[in-house]
């Protein structure tokens, strides 16, 4: 990933601000506009790109046991903060998910209330993206939703299976099981899926109610 490809993925979660404090170009952070924190650092050093990232201390070390480029933060706390040396070894989708993870933690976890509002689609309904969003506390984080659900870390608990796009078609490649395994689990429900679309109409979440009910 190129440094203009990771800022804006940085600058895709919801909140999210680019800033240069030390009025070098080289420092470019991408914050979370609530609290003003950053939860992203990019830099070049000895010849790379390098990123830091906010970790769950519990977590730091498994990163960086998986990936030999990843290292403790530079000039940052070594039990909270890790450094990702760009160097080509490390998988695109790996760094997209360690940024994501850093957003979570310094955001006060737009995730959780992503999952949390997932658990309120009732059993035999859907909702779309844009619906998840709004019951989570904000319109704008669509593409968040997608995020998060794609990270879902208990897909049996947090049922990401009744999320749909605006059309009411279910996900390609669903991250859980593949493809056809969405339309098996809304069908157990009694959502009929027809050439992979859900009929809203009938089966699209009531989303006044919910909002009603929170």
């Amino acid at each position: 990933m190129t440094r203009e490809e990771v800022l804006q993925f940085g600058l895709s979660f919801p909140d999210s601000y680019q800033d240069a404090p030390f009025h070098d170009n080289n420092w470019q952070l991408v914050r979370y506009r609530k609290n003003k924190k950053a939860f992203l650092w990019t830099y070049e050093r000895d010849g790379y790109l390098n990123l830091n990232v906010k970790v769950d201390p519990d977590k730091a070390f498994f990163w960086r046991s998986v990936h030999e480029s990843v290292v403790p933060g530079y000039h940052q706390n070594k039990d909270h903060w890790n450094t990702i040396i760009v160097d080509g070894t490390i998988p695109e989708e790996d760094i997209r998910q360690m940024i994501a993870e850093s957003y979570d933690l310094i955001s006060y976890s737009a995730s959780a209330r992503i999952y949390e509002a997932v658990q309120k689609i009732p059993c035999g309904k859907v909702a779309t993206y844009g619906q998840v969003a709004e019951l989570a506390g904000d319109k704008k984080m669509a593409r968040a939703v997608g995020n998060a659900l794609h990270r879902n870390p208990e897909p049996g608990i947090i049922p990401c299976h009744r999320v749909v796009n605006s059309k009411g078609e279910l996900a390609g490649e669903f991250a859980f099981g593949g493809p056809g395994r969405q339309a098996e689990l809304l069908e157990a429900e009694g959502v009929r899926v027809t050439d992979g679309r859900v009929d809203l109409s009938v089966y699209g979440l009531n989303l006044s109610g919910q909002l009603k009910d929170k």
